[in-house]
């Protein structure tokens, strides 16, 4: 049995990658939250849980582990395919291009996260018109989104893989704020919303 502990909100996109990574591997898990906006993250009893202090963090008796990336690729490790739904591609070369868009969504777009954030995606708010750097960022996700996914392919490789729910979810930041999206890319990011296991995480964000 593994523990979660993801945002209070549950709007953090990195807390979402790891509930929907174990969701798909059938594990049992229990989630606990933590409220970034009172600054719980940066108390003693969380510090002592997460590295990083911050969301998500995985727990599994005394082993802790944060980084919502290394997260997806232990839980590979610890519920292998065939036996369990693969979230990375069988293909050496098509796994190093899923964690390569894993780790540039991770580390670049800063402007249009900050513009576009989750709150967005999870939290129906519409944001204010793009400024030239937000522009910049939105241009060169949907160059690359445009380039990385196959004509014709709602995948990104030749089946979903954990990838796929992460650049999804980047575009849905400007899907679903009305912002310009070429008609293939919206309706890629539409299609990997519909699946059960993001389904589950977009019903705890929906307030009661």
């Amino acid at each position: 049995m593994f523990t979660l502990y993801v945002d209070d909100n549950y709007f953090s996109p990195y807390a979402m990658s790891a509930f929907v990574a174990l969701t798909e591997k059938g594990a049992g898990f229990r989630l606990e939250t933590v409220a970034l906006g009172a600054g719980e993250q940066q108390q003693p009893p969380y510090g002592a849980l997460s590295l990083t202090r911050r969301v998500p963090t995985l727990v599994e008796g005394a082993f802790r582990l944060s980084e919502s990336s290394a997260i997806d690729e232990y839980l590979e490790e610890c519920f292998p395919a065939p036996d369990y739904v693969a979230l990375y591609p069988v293909s050496r070369t098509q796994r190093a291009k899923a964690r390569e868009v894993q780790a540039w969504l991770r580390s670049d777009l800063g402007a249009l996260r900050a513009e576009r954030p989750t709150e967005v995606v999870f939290g129906g708010l519409r944001a204010e018109p793009l400024t030239r750097e937000g522009q910049q960022a939105a241009e060169k996700l949907i160059a690359a989104a445009d380039a990385l996914l196959p004509e014709g392919q709602l995948h990104l490789f030749d089946r979903w893989s954990i990838a796929d729910t992460d650049l999804a979810l980047m575009l849905n930041r400007l899907v679903m704020n009305g912002d310009a999206v070429p008609a293939r890319l919206a309706a890629y990011a539409g299609t990997q919303w519909q699946r059960p296991s993001v389904q589950r995480w977009l019903a705890l964000s929906q307030p009661a």
